[in-house]
């Protein structure tokens, strides 16, 4: 994210504040390209406030893709070997899965076996309703920590705003004290802080923005998942509470 700041930044202003901040034909050529340090210094301390947010925003966004995927909220397989272990009623085997694989659907599943052995009549609705719970508390979970980004996009455009407001006062206070000694590069800084803290505060809040949306989009089809596959489990979880049938000892041959 910061090397996108930097080159975004480095193509918009290359050629034309050295330009307009040089006083001759010969430091213009020399200062055709604008490195790291200077955009830094040009910006000024909101250009590492902005850094830090995209160093942290970048951060987000790897994490939520690691994190945010069906393995770790409610893989199939772990579904489906819960209910291998709760049609035979091994709650204690399902509970020790639970335990080791942390996902979403094995809260949804633990909190349901906990709800069950506590409440040994309980009927399926009453079990469906304990797992709607929790599967939902879950899933607000899943919201809430994508919404770093948007804060992210929100913040960034808002600090670049005040280094656009700080830019231009710094360059009207240039001319206003005295105007028969206003130099083009004195007037150049507080344009170009002006403008560099703008892009970049943009350029930080609109990748956010996209990889928002993006999670969203993945935290919903996540949430459908998680709802799919407690349903699959409800009628094996509300079977625990109720005796085990009774075996018929032989059979007819």
């Amino acid at each position: 994210m910061k090397k996108i700041v930097i080159l975004f930044l480095g193509a918009a202003f290359g050629g034309a504040l050295p330009a307009l901040a040089a006083e001759g034909g010969d430091a213009a050529a020399e200062t055709s390209r604008l490195t790291l340090g200077q955009l830094m210094q040009m910006g000024g301390a909101l250009m590492y406030v902005l850094t830090a947010l995209s160093v942290v925003g970048l951060a987000l966004i790897l994490y939520y893709a690691v994190v945010l995927r069906q393995r770790t909220v409610a893989p199939e397989a772990q579904a489906v070997r819960l209910r291998e272990l709760l049609k035979e009623r091994r709650t204690g085997e399902a509970r020790n899965l639970c335990a080791r694989e942390p996902t979403a659907l094995a809260r949804v599943v633990g909190t349901a076996l906990d709800f069950v052995q506590e409440n040994p009549g309980a009927d399926a609705s009453a079990v469906k309703e304990v797992m709607e719970s929790e599967g939902g508390r879950q899933a607000s979970r899943m919201q809430h920590m994508i919404h770093y980004l948007m804060d992210i996009s929100s913040v960034a455009p808002m600090v670049g705003l005040l280094g656009t407001v700080i830019g231009m006062l710094r360059a009207f206070n240039t001319v206003a004290f005295d105007l028969a000694k206003a130099r083009p590069m004195e007037l150049a800084a507080g344009v170009g802080q002006a403008l560099i803290t703008t892009i970049a505060g943009l350029v930080v809040a609109i990748p956010a923005l996209v990889a928002y949306a993006v999670f969203r989009g993945r935290v919903m089809k996540l949430t459908g998942q998680l709802e799919v596959s407690s349903s699959g489990l409800l009628s094996a979880i509300a079977s625990q509470g109720r005796p085990a049938a009774p075996r018929v000892p032989g059979g007819a041959e």
